[in-house]
């Protein structure tokens, strides 16, 4: 018997398809694949209540990373008796994200509020630390994790019944269109590593993608394909821009030149590039790139 599994659209400012929290029921509550930020923790909660579910139903949030849109509200759910599973090195974010908070602002400013909402944290008890490949079990659900590098060192994808939950390891895909992004922001971005990550989800027996940037996608070797060619030809766009002397704010303006020249191709609907542009803004996959250009691929000789 196949779990039910639920997308839940947190309509993430006010708008359709760009993250995602998966719901799957078992005998003594619901278990979260990702919380979502804190400022879509109402959008969360009144799904629940449309499913006959409140907060305190929720007994496990799994998550893929500690970043803002992934893990923001896991803290306030935790509150309510849920405990949080994350990879060992996300784990000092959610009993302290107070670092994490001050670095987001400094890249957010003002819109750190209207964006994120709260991050509290989680306390001691009510947090877990995953270990790789190693099987859990709650309620009559299993899950392995998998450890998956690449967009951020501490990633792990989670398999349930030959369905990955892929976080952003998997790329950010909207339903609709076979077509996928990289989100790559810093400060650990390791494009290296997430070649290694794709053969690791290659080597497992997958039959359903669950990014949580947005949906579910069955396509799955097209989407391993397609991940590999993405990887490539940014190496070879970094190569081409980063090795000239370009700005960052010029290498802005030519990479957002170069994904408005793919949804042109791709025929995205505005709906679908404003779904991509929520969930990986360009700017910040500039940035990423930088560092990972100036830091690991070329780092300063001392």
């Amino acid at each position: 018997m196949v779990d039910k599994i639920e997308v839940i659209d947190l309509q993430f400012q006010g708008k359709p398809q760009a993250i995602a929290s998966y719901l799957l029921p078992h005998s003594s509550g619901v278990v979260l694949v990702e919380s979502g930020p804190g400022s879509s923790l109402v959008a969360l909660q009144a799904a629940l209540r449309q499913r006959g579910y409140t907060l305190a139903d929720v007994t496990h949030v799994l998550l893929t990373h500690s970043h803002l849109d992934h893990a923001g509200a896991a803290g306030e759910i935790s509150e309510y008796g849920a405990q949080v599973l994350v990879h060992p090195v996300g784990a000092p974010h959610l009993l302290e994200p107070s670092k994490l908070i001050t670095s987001a602002t400094r890249i957010y400013g003002d819109r750190m509020e209207s964006l994120w909402g709260r991050f509290l944290p989680v306390a001691p008890e009510r947090l877990s630390i995953l270990v790789d490949r190693e099987e859990f079990q709650i309620g009559n659900l299993r899950f392995l994790p998998l450890f998956t590098p690449g967009h951020a060192e501490h990633h792990a994808c989670f398999l349930h019944q030959n369905v990955c939950f892929s976080g952003d390891i998997g790329g950010i895909r909207i339903p609709g269109y076979q077509y996928l992004r990289l989100p790559m922001p810093p400060p650990e971005l390791n494009l290296q590593k997430w070649r290694h990550s794709v053969e690791i989800l290659r080597s497992q027996k997958i039959s359903r993608f669950a990014p949580t940037h947005f949906g579910f996608y069955d396509d799955v070797t097209w989407q391993l394909d397609a991940l590999e060619a993405t990887i490539h030809n940014t190496d070879a766009w970094m190569e081409d821009h980063f090795s000239k002397p370009n700005t960052v704010e010029e290498l802005k303006v030519k990479f957002q030149s170069w994904m408005d020249e793919q949804a042109g191709s791709q025929g995205l609907s505005p709906q679908a590039v404003q779904a991509f542009a929520l969930s990986n803004p360009v700017g910040m996959s500039v940035d990423g790139m930088a560092r990972y250009w100036n830091k690991v691929l070329h780092p300063p000789v001392l």
